[in-house]
């Protein structure tokens, strides 16, 4: 008798609550299940199941038999494909969700040089701004900005986000450059709608070294953070934006940041993926090639020395241009 399928077969019986479905699981006959649990049971010299002509029921000795044999067979069941999967190492398909801008800004470049370095692997990367549930959704890695996720999972924290005070050359030309917070009333304002709750997210200060909120009316507002970017870019008017959607467009000189002392990095972006007692090596190796290159996450964040030279700059280029404007007008 082959002892180790037998007590698998037992153990799937039990699973399954059926001769029949464990024989289709196993692409063999009923008889052949009924012979492997009687020759267990002739061996162990005790009855593991009785049985009826309706149906069998799992008897207490079969019960115990089941609970100490369940772990050993788990345990080589592990190692076998284990050393199954070494053959095959770094193959087959990964999949990543995040929310639009963190995906196309910050992953997408990690995933063209992760596929460089492990060609076999494929990726699928699902972006969506409400929260994904991994093992409902069939994700292995999910990316959020924000706060931490509450769930039971593996949280990592790649790198602090900023949020920044934002106009562009043009619209400071045109109506001024604010140098404090009660002088944002008198400008045209945008602002950033929760994908989650449909709120106005309120604007963040710090006070004396606390941090304040207020709601300050918006004459654009967009529950996509690229959309309300793109709009200060365009000159609609002064918004508070996250560094991964701005920190491009500051350092080409489209953005301008302001009111510098306003700085705010109360949020995170986070890598997180389920508990699993052995993860597959494919994900294994994004995961930890994610955390060697995030590095400063330089594509998404802008050092002290550069926000404050390009602050200068930016005043510079709007003052040149409101002063090109007076001589032509």
């Amino acid at each position: 008798m082959d002892r180790l399928r037998a007590i698998e077969t037992f153990l799937k019986a039990i699973d399954l609550g059926s001769f029949n479905r464990t024989a289709s699981a196993q692409g063999i006959t009923p008889q052949a299940v009924s012979k492997a649990v009687r020759q267990l049971e002739r061996e162990l010299s005790v009855q593991l199941f009785r049985r009826s002509t309706r149906k069998s029921s799992l008897t207490e000795e079969g019960r115990r038999f089941a609970d100490k044999v369940r772990p050993g067979i788990e345990l080589v069941n592990s190692a076998w494909q284990q050393v199954q999967s070494a053959v095959t190492e770094e193959q087959g398909t990964i999949r990543l969700t995040a929310s639009p801008t963190l995906g196309r800004v910050f992953l997408l470049p990690l995933i063209g040089a992760f596929r460089k370095a492990y060609p076999g692997v494929m990726v699928e990367l699902l972006l969506d701004d409400r929260y994904t549930d991994l093992i409902g959704s069939d994700i292995d890695i999910g990316f959020r900005s924000g706060f931490p996720p509450d769930a039971q999972l593996v949280v990592r924290e790649l790198f602090r986000i900023q949020l920044l005070i934002c106009a562009s050359p043009a619209y400071l030309a045109e109506h001024g450059t604010p140098t404090k917070r009660e002088q944002l009333e008198r400008h045209q304002l945008t602002g950033a709608r929760h994908p989650n709750t449909g709120r106005i997210s309120p604007w963040e200060f710090q006070d004396k070294g606390e941090l304040r909120f207020a709601d300050l009316p918006a004459g654009f507002t967009s529950n996509d953070a690229e959309a309300e970017t793109q709009a200060v870019v365009d000159g609609l008017g002064i918004g508070q934006l996250d560094s991964i959607s701005a920190a491009d467009y500051i350092r080409r000189g489209a953005l301008v940041p302001l009111m510098l002392d306003q700085l705010n990095e109360r949020y995170g972006v986070y890598m997180y993926y389920a508990q699993r007692t052995e993860l597959p090596s494919r994900v294994r190796a994004f995961i930890d090639f994610v955390m060697a290159q995030t590095g400063s996450a330089t594509a998404c964040r802008l050092t002290a020395e550069e926000l404050k030279t390009l602050h200068r700059r930016g005043l510079h280029a709007a003052a040149t241009d409101r002063s090109a404007r007076l001589r032509d007008g």
